[in-house]
């Protein structure tokens, strides 16, 4: 099988194994007969020639392959036919509807339409059409032909608008941009007008590298990005030579002398470049072929390579000057490009701050505008001085009825305090009287315990236990006691 084949095969469950059968058939019919497998089948292959097209798998009439271009054909039919199951016998019926449907248009239809494909206004009329509606009146025999499909080119819409990539596995990436935006976001972004000027050969090859095509665009995928960019997209204008890429609001459609002037520019700065390159090489390889000739004792070679080499060196000198010389000048116009956009927004500037100071009406109205402020706000605190006043005046506090709140107060806490007092002492005497009962009922006890009563005499060991004890050795009936308080 071809790799065309192979790729549809592996691209999930549409074409699966046990419908190959009926993808591979004749299913036109199915149109009327049974509508939602003709739907389906036709879906599989359209989705299956877009992927195969955006990979670069469809033949082509050259080496590189295009990916956004179908080329219909006895070399297609060629490419997915297969043993088992031969060729897709409803392959035209495929392309019918695709045109149908819109996901397909006619090569020409498309690079010749004046307005956007995108207007309601725009249809097309391919003979494609006229074939299929000569099908629905049945004035065309269904089978004739069957199996054919005849050589067309068809621009397929969704590679023009839509690139997704694949994993090598089938799962698709999140990664799906319009090929347009890409393109302008990458290459016409810039806010500089020079770099927004390209050479057709650096557009191709810088707009290849953005769509990731392997080997380039072709000459077919390169005038139909142009033609979608410039009609459709309204963002780039070109001829054979200059594209230029648009800035926000510009409404130019031709190239100036100044554009095409850049371009060129910037395509011999390139080619130098190239030379540049070129004789570099040159050079290190015939010093290497004078090194070799010299070993090999060829003084006739070596004389040779070292003339060339020197002949090189001058070359190369005098393109590295040249090619000085050329970026002075493209840097003097980078700047002056950037100095005019300066320019212009100072100018816009000056026009905004006029339209501005118009309607502050001057310096006088300023000033009456600022007095009349301070004004305003000198009222402000004055009203603010009244109130606070009237505040003061409605807050004023009895200082007499507070000292005598006071003096109350603090006679309460003091009669509290003397009860609390008057309370401790008959409980202290309530407890003297417990402990001197205690002690006559218990004398021989204590008589007969001689370690308890020294113990008795030792210092307590609680501050409570002291106290008791203090109030023990008094005695209502004790001389001492009495001669103490005497």
């Amino acid at each position: 099988m071809s790799e065309l084949v192979n790729f549809i095969l592996g691209e999930g469950e549409q074409f699966r194994r046990a419908r190959l059968p009926s993808l591979y058939s004749d299913f036109t019919l199915q149109r009327y007969s049974n509508p939602d497998g003709f739907a389906a089948n036709t879906a599989a292959w359209i989705d299956a020639l877009t992927k195969a097209a955006r990979s670069g798998l469809l033949p082509s009439d050259g080496a590189n392959h295009d990916t956004l271009l179908v080329r219909t054909g006895e070399i297609l039919l060629q490419s997915l036919e297969t043993k088992e199951w031969g060729r897709p016998l409803a392959l035209r019926a495929v392309i019918d509807e695709a045109v149908c449907q819109r996901s397909m248009i006619p090569y020409q239809e498309f690079i010749t339409a004046r307005k956007s494909i995108h207007s309601r206004n725009w249809t097309i009329q391919p003979r494609w059409l006229f074939s299929w509606g000569l099908k629905q009146l049945g004035l065309l025999d269904l089978s004739i032909g069957v199996g054919l499909l005849p050589t067309a080119s068809f621009v397929i819409l969704p590679n023009v608008e839509v690139r997704g990539s694949y994993h090598d596995h089938g799962s698709f990436l999140t990664l799906i941009q319009e090929a347009a935006s890409k393109i302008v976001n990458k290459m016409g972004s810039s806010s500089n007008q020079i770099d927004r000027i390209y050479p057709m050969s650096m557009f191709s090859t810088e707009a290849g590298k953005v769509l990731k095509s392997q080997n380039g665009l072709t000459e077919s995928d390169l005038h139909l990005i142009l033609k979608y960019l410039a009609r459709d997209k309204s963002r780039i204008i070109y001829d054979a030579e200059t594209v230029k890429f648009k800035a926000a609001g510009e409404t130019s459609s031709t190239l100036t002398t100044q554009d095409k002037t850049i371009a060129s520019l910037k395509t011999l700065i390139a080619d130098i470049n190239l030379q540049v390159a070129m004789f570099s090489t040159r050079i290190s390889n015939l010093s290497e072929s004078a090194q070799k000739a010299i070993k090999n004792k060829n003084r006739t070679s070596a004389l040779a390579a070292l003339r060339s080499k020197k002949l090189s060196e001058t070359i190369l000198m005098q393109r590295s000057e040249t090619l000085a010389q050329l970026e002075e000048v493209y840097g003097k116009i980078e700047q002056a490009a950037d100095q005019v956009a300066i320019v212009r927004v100072m100018e816009a500037s000056t026009g905004v701050l006029r339209n501005l100071h118009a309607h502050i009406g001057g310096i006088d109205k300023v000033e009456d505008v600022i007095e009349g402020l301070r004004d305003e706000m000198g009222k402000v605190d004055e009203i603010g001085g009244v109130i606070e006043a009237s505040a003061q005046v409605d807050s004023v506090i009895d200082e007499s009825a507070v000292d005598e709140e006071l003096e109350s107060l603090e006679r309460q806490a003091k009669a509290r305090e003397e009860e609390k007092g008057a309370r401790q002492t008959q409980e202290r005497l309530a407890s003297i009287a417990t402990v001197r009962k205690t002690e006559d009922n218990q004398p021989e006890e204590r008589k007969d315990n001689p370690q308890e009563l020294s113990s008795d005499r030792r210092a307590p060991e609680s501050p409570m236990e002291e106290g008791i004890s203090g109030l023990k050795r008094l005695s209502l009936d004790d001389p001492r006691g009495t001669a103490e308080k005497a």
